[in-house]
């Protein structure tokens, strides 16, 4: 049974040759008529997963901990905005917000929140879940127009989903990795003609086996470039956290998710989520590249514990009955744990400033 977009990718196909990864990733995700994001409710139990702050309010909390922490160490300037890109329902802004309000109000008092969305159902969810700080919101559809200003800057599973170029080794060098239609009018993976500049590849190219995949993504690295320029200009810090690796490596990580479950990447285009593991590497060389502090890169797990998910989750584990204990042990556990599958080692944190700032959990850097 095929889907709406993958019989729209086929024609598009037959008229114009294949489709690059990249242009593939962009219209599973984003097609205004039949894209992931446009036509489907991706987060909670009921879509096709669960993101951290949905888990527990212990995430949000700690990085609204994260957020209050870096305002002071900025000097605590007034008119601050508070960003995120990628806000999902609404829930961990919920939880930064109720944190800044209890432990930092001037800071609350005269903040302003941006929310950057282009889904009109997220953006609808949103107002529902922030309802009670709606005079400090605004949302936008893109980073460019939120105002300049002193940003804090917030964004949760975002590069993951902006996509990826891929390229195969093959007995001529690394190609394109391109999406094509075999005999039987079937969506597959074939490789094209475009080559990559060898300096963008990881060490030791020529010892990989034939048929290696290695994936880039200059569209992440502009995303994060158009963070950076904006912090050096106007002052202030962001924090990502996604799923992803410290080290650029070789290897194919574009994956499929639908209810819930791993799913053929090529075999519901539009109906399932897209995404690949972020090279933090390459945003940290990024940054860099353009004259930002890097405080560092840790696993999720470390970055929560460093900034108290312990002491948290044993005040609220105080209040609570048994159930309750038991529930917020096991968040603890799916936030932070370490093993096959937990989000504590899965899930990396990249925090950057300017000027140049030591920010509790990373440790100082000369």
């Amino acid at each position: 049974m095929s889907t709406p977009l993958a019989r729209r990718i086929k024609s598009m196909i037959r008229l114009n040759g294949p489709l690059s990864v990249t242009d593939f990733f962009s219209l599973c995700l984003a097609d205004p008529e039949h894209g992931y994001y446009k036509s489907r409710e991706p987060f909670g139990r009921s879509g096709d997963f669960i993101t951290a702050p949905e888990v527990s309010q212990l995430f949000g909390e700690m990085i609204g901990v994260f957020v209050v922490h870096a305002w002071q160490r900025h000097g605590a300037p007034a008119e601050a905005r508070l960003v995120e890109i990628g806000p999902g329902r609404g829930t961990m802004m919920s939880d930064i917000l109720r944190v800044i309000r209890r432990i930092a109000p001037p800071f609350y008092e005269t903040m302003q929140i941006h929310l950057v969305e282009t889904s009109p159902r997220l953006t609808a969810i949103q107002k529902e879940t922030l309802t009670g700080h709606s005079g400090k919101l605004t949302w936008h559809e893109s980073f460019d127009a939120v105002p300049n200003g002193f940003l804090l800057l917030v964004a949760n599973e975002l590069f993951d989903a902006i996509p990826i170029r891929q390229f195969v080794r093959t007995p001529q060098g690394f190609r394109e990795r391109v999406v094509s239609l075999d005999a039987d009018d079937n969506l597959v993976f074939s490789v094209g003609v475009a080559g990559i500049d060898p300096a963008l590849l990881p060490p030791l190219p020529e010892r990989q086996p034939i048929g290696t995949i290695v994936e880039i993504s200059p569209a992440r690295e502009a995303v994060m470039t158009a963070i950076c320029q904006r912090l050096t200009t106007h002052g202030g810090t962001a924090l990502a956290i996604d799923y992803g690796h410290l080290v650029s490596a070789y290897g194919d990580t574009m994956q499929a998710m639908r209810h819930h479950a791993f799913d053929p990447v090529l075999a519901h285009p539009g109906e399932a989520d897209l995404t690949s593991h972020v090279d933090f590497e390459s945003l940290v060389k990024t940054a860099e590249a353009n004259g930002v502090h890097v405080n560092g890169s840790l696993r999720q797990g470390d970055f929560l514990y460093g900034l108290g998910l312990k002491e948290r989750a044993s005040a609220l584990a105080a209040k609570a009955d048994p159930d309750q204990t038991l529930a917020i042990a096991e968040a603890v556990n799916r936030l932070a744990g370490e093993g096959a599958g937990k989000m504590g080692e899965l899930f990396k944190v990249i925090a950057v400033s300017s000027p140049a700032l030591h920010l509790m959990p990373f440790r100082a850097v000369d």
